[in-house]
């Protein structure tokens, strides 16, 4: 929800401090501000928050507002300086409530402190990122440890032990299949025992560690116990780094950098999609077509005796993509500009069996019960 007490009337005391005047992101009667929206969804965040700033200045430009301009990267306070503008101009008020409304909701989501926390975990995944690359595992691993710290040492910066295990899996996916070493044996050992250590010292278990280490309360969970959860989380991180040892094409999903470029993470989706729309239309090997009905019978036995082509993807103007595990946010966006640049015309509808946050990765590998899946049904 959106927090407008900015523009009212109300003064920052102690007693206002639990006051929401509340605002709205859908604003269906506002053209101004569902064109921003749209924009909110589909751009990258560095041109969202630009445009924001562009709307708030045109805005204020057609009130006649006493507008600064400043250039260069937005920030948080400058989008409220343009904002605070209208505060005393009911008029122009009424006129961009929509929005005003859009504005404050992204300033208040870039003053969130998660969003800092946020922007150093994806700084240090792009770090982790290029040690895959020039390092082995084992060195990997050893960049994690000192991160991975108990309750009584960790402020609101560092990582809870929820993001740790993110960061893990990040880690032994993109490193996919990897070489056995006594070094690497040891690292893996030490994150163990820190990791175990991390969650026996817990005041108060998440639901995820409650399922991951079978205990309901910290007071239950010793170390033997949470050494053992931890040991069966590894089992579960080596099935992740060989999970597409039998792929040929869409074996990596690491892109190693060179003197131009840095190393970079391809997505397998995004391998995926690329694949189905490749210009020359190579006949794909790890997306198979499974032949249905007497024709596509006929042509699979004629096929043993002559060349037949087999259907491509890419030919019809309807392509389902069904994820099964779930599919992000990030995902459906990007198959979207994919398509777009790639064969714009294409309808693809993406489906999955849930829509995932971050945290949902971790309890899908490590705290479900793989006879009885919860497919989010």
């Amino acid at each position: 929800m959106v927090n407008m007490v900015e523009l009212t009337a109300l003064q920052n005391e102690e007693e206002n401090q639990n006051v929401v005047a509340p605002g709205c992101l859908a604003q269906s009667n506002d053209t101004a501000a569902k064109a921003l929206w749209e924009a909110l969804l589909n751009t990258k965040h560095k041109e969202a928050v630009m445009e924001v700033r562009r709307h708030l200045v045109e805005a204020a430009s057609r009130e006649n507002l006493p507008i600064k301009m400043s250039m260069g990267r937005v920030t948080p306070g400058q989008l409220m300086s343009y904002i605070h503008l209208f505060k005393n101009n009911l008029k122009a008020l009424m006129n961009h409530c929509g929005l005003l409304q859009l504005g404050l909701a992204t300033v208040q989501t870039l003053k969130h402190p998660q969003t800092a926390k946020w922007d150093n975990f994806l700084a240090f995944e792009r770090l982790l990122l290029q040690s895959i690359g020039e390092s082995t595992m084992s060195v990997v691993l050893n960049q994690l440890l000192p991160i991975i710290k108990p309750l009584n040492q960790r402020t609101n910066d560092d990582y809870s032990p929820e993001e740790l295990l993110i960061l893990l899996i990040y880690i032994y996916s993109v490193t996919g299949e990897f070489t056995e070493d006594k070094d690497l044996a040891e690292a893996e050992e030490k994150v163990k025992k820190a990791l175990a250590k991390v969650f026996c010292e817990e005041s108060e278990l998440s639901p995820l560690l409650q399922k991951v280490t079978g205990c309901d309360s910290s007071i239950n969970l010793t170390f033997h116990k949470s050494k053992i959860a931890v040991d069966e989380l590894f089992t579960s991180l080596r099935d992740i780094a060989g999970a597409r040892n039998l792929m040929k094409q869409f074996k990596s999903v690491y892109v190693p950098g060179n003197h131009t470029h840095q190393a970079s993470y391809k997505p397998l989706l995004k391998q995926v999609v690329e694949e189905i729309f490749n210009p020359e239309r190579p006949d794909p090997v790890d997306i198979e077509h499974m032949s249905s009905g007497l024709t596509d019978l006929l042509k699979t036995g004629f096929s043993m005796f002559m060349k037949v082509s087999r259907p491509h993807p890419s030919d019809h103007p309807l392509l389902i993509l069904f994820v099964v595990g779930g599919v992000t946010v990030s995902e459906a966006k990007m198959i979207k500009d994919l398509v777009l640049s790639l064969k714009p015309g294409t309808q693809v509808i993406v489906l999955s069996t849930r829509l995932l946050k971050p945290l949902n990765i971790p309890e899908l590998l490590f705290a479900t019960d793989r006879l009885h899946p919860d497919l989010g049904f």
